[in-house]
């Protein structure tokens, strides 16, 4: 065998069709249609109906919070967040997350400011926090990543002895616990993301998690909902509500989180226990928690340890109809509007710009089988071997 293998030069991919990333998980047809058809009976599609109600309620109970407010997209429970919580100034939160976090921040008429990372968890880095406060920042954003959690209880020791607000974009972490306390009780609130790609999905859609009532009420005058007992002032409104056919695949989700988690927890073993033998790989454990949903399988690539960069290792994994990704990239510092509206971060975040260069982000979720796992573990393996071979090949 040697690089002719490859189907970056010439020979069939490994898998017929793209293998994507993302858990993809979605209830059998009978039981979609039995929720569906009772929305239809029903006619009652949105704004609070039965099947929200009770997906607020389950919620609720799964993650031990009082308040569990479902909207129609995690960016959109970000944003309302932000404005619920009345910020002012400035937010810190990390430049290595998806881009509707500092959105968010944006959007509330609120400047970002960028910290860097822990290299070894990818959490942010909770030892940098306390030099970048000053008395325009009135919020510390969390973001927990990769199925794990960015030290709450310690972000929470930081924000109190500062004064000021912690919250969390949870959008990687449903069914995470800390020590035994689910994700979703920490800060002031947490945002969840229902997305298709997430462990829980809706399709689209989230959630906001708080055990405060007065920040409950104003969430869901934002969101809006017309059935308030006493209404509240608010800046602006949302339009943030989750439909009732949002709600039923959610529902359904739910019940079949146990499942799911570990069926991710299997294939992520499998993973393991395959490429912590391939030198210059390291898998990302998830940090920092108790239990973890496995929602993602992270790498980081080692190029001079093994002998091809990320970027040339994500190509020849997609001509094999393997869709790996550059998770995130490029980090939020260098995107518009703020490498120029806040470039003292371009220079600043070294350990985000090394993840932004080397994270690489494989398939897990529903789509993903124990064959599957052993065919990309050996792409990866021999991509490694030949890789002198390869670069010499691609350089030509």
């Amino acid at each position: 065998m040697n690089i002719t293998s490859f189907a970056l030069f010439g020979a069939k991919p490994t898998f017929d069709k793209p293998l994507p990333i993302g858990q993809l998980y979605f209830p059998s047809s009978e039981r979609y249609e039995a929720k569906f058809r009772g929305i239809f009976e029903r006619q009652y599609y949105n704004n609070n109906g039965p099947l929200h109600e009770e997906l607020e309620e389950k919620l609720q109970q799964f993650l031990g919070v009082k308040h569990a407010i479902c909207v129609s997209n995690a960016t959109l429970g970000l944003m309302m967040l932000a404005d619920a919580m009345e910020l002012t100034g400035k937010v810190i939160l990390p430049a290595f997350t998806f881009a509707a976090s500092a959105h968010s921040v944006t959007w509330a008429g609120l400047e970002p400011v960028f910290c860097d990372i822990n290299l070894d968890t990818h959490q942010i880095d909770i030892n940098a926090i306390d030099a970048l406060i000053d008395k325009d920042v009135s919020a510390i954003m969390g973001v927990n990543l990769w199925g794990g959690a960015c030290n709450p209880k310690a972000l929470a020791e930081v924000a109190a002895a500062r004064g000021v607000k912690l919250y969390f974009d949870s959008a990687h972490a449903f069914g995470c616990t800390v020590d035994g306390t689910s994700i979703g009780n920490f800060g002031c609130a947490e945002v969840f993301s229902f997305h298709a790609t997430k462990i829980l999905s809706a399709t689209e859609g989230g959630c906001i998690c708080t055990n405060d009532d007065d920040l409950a009420v104003r969430l869901r005058s934002i969101r809006p909902s017309y059935s308030l007992d006493h209404p509240v002032s608010i800046v602006r409104v949302a339009n943030a509500r989750m439909s009732e056919a949002q709600a039923a695949i959610a529902l359904m989700s739910l019940e079949d989180f146990p499942e799911n988690q570990k069926n991710n927890e299997t294939l992520y073993h499998l993973y393991a226990g395959k490429l912590n033998a391939i030198s210059g790989l390291r898998l990302i454990r998830p940090a920092g928690v108790s239990f973890s949903n496995y929602q993602y399988l992270v790498c980081q690539v080692d190029e001079r340890e093994f002998g091809l960069s990320r970027d040339m290792l994500i190509d020849i994994l997609k001509a094999e109809n393997v869709i790996a990704r550059r998770y995130f990239y490029p980090g939020l510092h260098r995107c518009l509007p703020y490498a120029q509206e806040l470039p003292q971060y371009l220079d600043s975040l070294p350990n985000t710009d090394s993840l932004c260069s080397s994270c690489i982000q494989l398939p897990i979720g529903a789509l993903v089988s124990a064959q599957s796992v052993e065919h990309i573990c050996d792409i990866i393996a021999r991509t490694h071997q030949y890789a002198a071979e390869i670069r010499s090949r691609h350089e030509k």
